[in-house]
């Protein structure tokens, strides 16, 4: 959550940074600002999108070769024009923007207070400015020097970047449990809280691990050094980022374009992993820790949101296939409570974006323990991958909209050749089994784009359920994850009530909320416990409950049970996952568009949290 866009250089900084925050929208944010030097310190900046802003700083001054941009989700003070980064100083000489929370601002401010400092907003980022300031004026330190000092006295997640109108080549960038990445151009340096806005500019990017600062001047070589002083020698590593990817690509949203970028993000995710012909199943990634997972006692997989789904479809295929007991825990709580964790467990962490908080903390408690970390992750030079002892990309490419679609899948399918590989070197799967389900699953790209074409169906169902006020999504064993997922996409982007239960728990219940005002989706695919589901459904109907069922193709019985059915290719019970999330997917999305609710940048949401 939150974006961060800053440039130094011989180029006009605003066009770069406005770009950026444009480039930055998918993350969440309720208010934008940017700040540039020419001679002065002006700073710009209102409540609303990146489009406000734009209109906002229209006939104004903007020119400068330095700047900086942020567009912020609020923590710390409501959503205006006054918390809005960047903050001033006191004295209006420096201008900073950050990410995360400093969590012992208010001891800090009230110091401040002591010292006669005046605070104009309620955030604790103006609190972080001001001490900077003090600091260059009570030790008489350099603002590189004054920053290191500041932050080894705040606690909390921080990324900032800092500019001076007294040092107006340079800038300051800073790093903890907040994702920051410096790209380095000709004589000019880009720094941004992901490389999204970056990519265009240049391919050779630094990666800030935890409690570094950077310092970049136009023209100059980098200087990286930890808050304790100690210097450290850059690594830059090259950018792999397709622009296009970043771009809807004729597409009304972000979301719609990656629910259809679906089969070639599953066909990348196990492309030079699988062969079917061959028996083979290569993770290079987890190379080194095979013989551990599949000796491993227990497996625990923390995660959260979509990843959480994910992970619970792991379950059953760790289990299913290589009979390894499995826990799936959310992260925000496995990291609050005191979990039972031994040397020889196997923890694996799934995250999209690699900087979510509450992984990144559940990952460190877990190492504290001795226990081994396998990320699941798609993006590169992450947090989480840098964190982990091993790990696997997932090569779904960006991911723009809130709503996790390409991801989900795309987690599914490296969970499920993990779960094969482990299975083959327990010989725990027959060979001929084995063998088919690698071709099943190289078949799955073909038959998710065959799951695709019930868009037109999808949109006209959608139209009959547009201003329903709760749904319940139901499946059983494997599709009881894909009813999560399904109605957390509904919640998430049409904001319409939707919970999602094993079909069997409905009489626990739920089976009380049944009337005809109430859709229920079964995701009813003729897979492992088919008749039960059929039994579940006839219990609905008979509440007059209106039935939306997700079948497989050329099914009869819930056809004749069912108000609306919508049809899957036939596949293996473990890959139905990956086919039945799909009109779950533009179901939501069709819904949501019919609302006209913002489905790429959803109220309230942020694609990653990179705080608690």
């Amino acid at each position: 959550m939150c974006g961060i866009v800053g440039y130094v250089g011989s180029k006009q900084a605003y066009p770069i940074l406005i770009n950026g925050l444009y480039r930055l929208e998918y993350r969440g944010y309720d208010s934008a600002g940017i700040a540039i030097i020419d001679g002065d310190l002006k700073m710009y900046k209102t409540k609303g999108k990146v489009a406000d802003l734009e209109n906002f700083v229209s006939g104004k001054d903007i020119k400068g070769t330095i700047g900086i941009a942020h567009t912020r989700w609020a923590t710390h003070g409501e959503p205006n024009d006054v918390n809005a980064h960047p903050h001033y100083s006191e004295s209006k000489q420096l201008a900073l923007i950050h990410n995360g929370i400093i969590e012992n601002y208010a001891s800090l401010k009230e110091e401040l207070i002591q010292r006669n400092y005046t605070f104009k907003s309620e955030t604790d980022t103006e609190v972080l400015v001001y001490l900077i300031e003090d600091i260059m004026e009570k030790e008489g330190v350099p603002l590189e020097e004054a920053v290191r000092i500041a932050l080894n006295q705040v606690i909390g997640a921080y990324a900032i970047v800092v500019i001076s109108k007294n040092d107006p080549d340079m800038l300051i960038a800073a790093r903890k449990g907040s994702p920051m990445v410096v790209g380095i151009g000709d004589d000019d340096f880009y720094i941004a809280s992901d490389a999204t806005p970056i990519a265009e500019y240049t391919k050779e990017v630094i990666y800030l691990d935890d409690e570094e600062i950077v310092c970049v001047r136009k023209g100059e070589k980098i200087i990286l050094k930890t808050i304790k002083n100690k210097v450290k020698t850059p690594y830059i590593q090259k950018l792999e980022m397709n622009l296009t990817a970043l771009e809807k690509g004729g597409f009304e949203h972000f979301m719609l374009k990656e629910i259809y970028e679906q089969p070639t993000s599953i066909l990348d995710s196990f492309r030079g992993r699988l062969d079917a012909k061959k028996g083979l199943v290569k993770l290079g990634g987890i190379s080194d820790y095979e013989q551990k997972m599949a000796k491993a006692k227990r497996i625990i997989i923390i995660a959260c949101g979509t990843s959480w789904h994910a992970g619970l479809v792991g379950e059953y295929l760790f289990e299913d296939l290589a009979r390894i007991p499995v826990e799936v825990e959310y992260a925000s709580e496995f990291r609050y409570r005191n979990p039972v964790l031994n040397e020889d467990d196997i923890i694996i962490a799934i995250s999209q974006s690699g900087e979510t908080a509450d992984t990144l903390a559940a990952i460190q408690l877990a190492k504290s323990k001795g226990a081994t970390i396998i990320g699941i992750c798609n993006v590169v030079g992450s947090s989480i991958p840098r964190t982990t002892h091993a790990g696997t990309y997932t090569h779904a490419g960006p991911e723009i909209g809130v709503a996790s679609t390409k991801a989900f899948t795309a987690q599914v399918t490296v969970l499920t050749l993990m779960a094969l590989r482990m299975a083959q070197m327990k010989g725990t799967i027959e060979k001929s089994k084995f063998h088919h389900l690698l071709y099943e699953l190289e078949s799955i790209p073909s038959k998710v784009e065959e799951a695709l074409k019930v868009d037109e169906q999808i949109k006209e169902l959608a139209r009959i359920f547009t201003f329903a006020r709760n749904f319940l999504y139901l499946g059983r064993g494997y599709n009881f994850p894909v009813a999560l997922e399904g109605a957390l996409k509904l919640k998430e982007i049409s904001y319409i009530h939707a919970e999602g239960y094993p079909a069997a728990e409905m009489k626990h219940g739920p089976i009380a909320l049944i009337d005809r005002e109430m859709p229920v989706v079964v995701i009813a695919t003729n897979k492992g416990t088919y008749d039960k589901v059929v039994s579940n459904i006839q219990e609905v109907k008979a509440r007059n409950g209106r039935i939306i069922a997700i079948v497989t193709k050329g099914d009869t019985a819930v056809k004749e049970l069912a108000d609306y059915v919508i049809e899957v290719p036939e596949t293996d019970e473990l890959f139905v996952p990956l086919v039945a999330t799909i009109p779950l997917q533009l179901l939501s999305y069709h819904i949501a568009v019919m609302r006209e609710c913002n489905v790429d940048q959803p109220r309230n949401l942020a694609k990653s949290v990179t705080v608690e």
